[in-house]
């Protein structure tokens, strides 16, 4: 008997492999929750909304997977005005938690609409990027994507959520390189993004060694923010630096184009009034938290006590680890935020290198089978979708490790699946909801 691909699909509608691997790693993340919130006092809290949030998740995959997922395509204008509207209505009805006003406060739970947007915004990217295939190498299609992006990183900033840009901007990047974007192009726009981080970077660097101010040029640089004459004198100068530089290239006859050289001034420019606004809109916690990622001795008692314990947990773990239940690190309380943002270390003092490495496994499989799933899809659209998902499990787990390494600044982000987080885990089961959905469908419409 020979299958026809409709057989084929009908045994095969469901990437149980995906679904088996996000399924352990929930499991995972609930007993390391568990554990670590046992002297807690809103422990009970805690593990209703956990326990509430998993039958609710479970429900969204199952409902999203049984949906086509072309027919975010078709409505992609409504995607996006919904997700513009449910982040710009948390600034006015929003409550403010942790110095952020990033949630919506209902009867029996609270909903953080950043989580739901960066899905959404997937979506309408991957219809943008679909739409202008032909034109994907031109500097406008790239242009117009981030113009997409921009009043969802403005609402994001009022809040502000700097994590959530901290996800999504890499998740645009990488949807935009799948798409077969210029690489000349995307240096650009990473450019930009760099210089913007760069700036408060180096005026934190400055404010952490104030003997840096001994020096004029330093100091000039570091009031350059605290004036518009001191805006103004800095573009001034970087337009004539960058004018000089072109009117040697010529002198040295280099065939290089003056549009070259005003584009870079352009980037400096811009990326010096992103950083600025970045500077003005930091909250105190969100500064101490560079600050420690620069120097995480430099206040062992305070900004940097949960990046240091943290460490201390995972390496008193050794290979085997303490036991489920038997961590004293985290379970007597030393590791705060280890339910959400160190939920890591809670796995490292307990389970071992080997639980480290259990999910390191786990998220590996997951992110190749979405990936597997972007290959197999029938048509860009799904494709791209694919692909922003795989980015953004991608992005998550990077700056999830790299916070406990050091190479990321403690930045408020959990890891989807395993760290504590109602919104986080519906928003997570809503994106392997819609991947499932592209697999289900790489055969033919249903």
């Amino acid at each position: 008997m020979i299958d026809t691909p409709g057989a084929s699909l009908r045994k095969n509608r469901m990437d149980w492999v995906l679904f088996i691997a996000a399924m352990a790693l929930l499991a995972v993340g609930t007993i390391a929750i568990l554990s670590s919130v046992a002297a807690l006092p809103g422990q009970a809290r805690i593990v209703r909304v956990q326990f509430t949030a998993i039958p609710l998740a479970l429900i969204t995959l199952a409902a999203v997977w049984s949906v086509n997922y072309q027919v975010y395509q078709d409505q992609w204008k409504f995607v996006y005005g919904a997700l513009l509207v449910f982040l710009a209505g948390v600034l006015f009805i929003g409550v403010v938690d942790k110095g952020a006003r990033s949630w919506y406060r209902l009867p029996f739970f609270s909903i953080q609409p950043s989580e739901f947007s960066r899905v959404g915004l997937i979506l309408v990217l991957a219809n943008f990027l679909d739409k202008r295939m032909g034109k994907i190498k031109e500097l406008r299609t790239v242009l117009g994507a981030f113009a997409l992006c921009v009043p969802v990183f403005l609402l994001l900033i009022k809040q502000p959520d700097f994590s959530a840009i901290l996800i999504t901007f890499p998740v645009a990047l990488i949807m935009l390189f799948a798409a077969g974007a210029s690489v000349f192009h995307l240096s650009i726009i990473v450019g930009y993004a760099v210089i913007s981080a760069l700036f408060p970077v180096l005026w934190t660097i400055i404010n952490l060694n104030p003997e840096l101010l001994d020096n004029s040029l330093v100091s000039y640089f570091f009031h350059l923010s605290d004036s518009w004459a001191g805006a103004a004198a800095f573009v001034a100068a970087a337009a004539f630096g960058f004018w000089l530089l072109w009117r040697l290239s010529v002198q040295l006859y280099a065939n290089l184009s003056g549009v070259y050289f005003a584009g870079a001034a352009l980037v400096l420019i811009l990326g010096f009034f992103s950083g600025v606004m970045v500077k003005n809109q930091m909250k105190d916690y969100q500064q101490k938290r560079l600050e420690v990622f620069l120097s995480p001795e430099s206040d062992p008692r305070g900004a940097g006590y949960n990046l240091l314990q943290a460490r201390i947990a995972i390496g008193s773990g050794g290979i085997l680890g303490r036991g489920i239940f038997s961590g004293t690190q985290s379970r007597l309380g030393f590791v705060p935020e280890r339910h959400t943002d160190f939920i890591l270390a809670v796995v490292g003092e307990e389970m071992g290198f080997w639980g480290m490495l259990l999910v390191t496994g786990l998220y590996a499989l997951l992110m190749r089978r979405v990936m597997l799933g972007a290959r197999l899809a029938r048509d860009r659209f799904g494709y791209l979708v694919n692909c922003g998902i795989f980015g953004m499990f991608l992005v998550y787990f990077c700056i999830n490790f790299g916070m406990l390494l050091g190479l990321a600044p403690v930045a408020g982000v959990p890891l989807p699946l395993v760290s504590y987080g109602g919104s986080n885990l519906v928003a997570t089961m809503m994106a392997l909801g819609i991947a499932e959905s592209v697999y289900a469908r790489r055969y033919a419409l249903v």
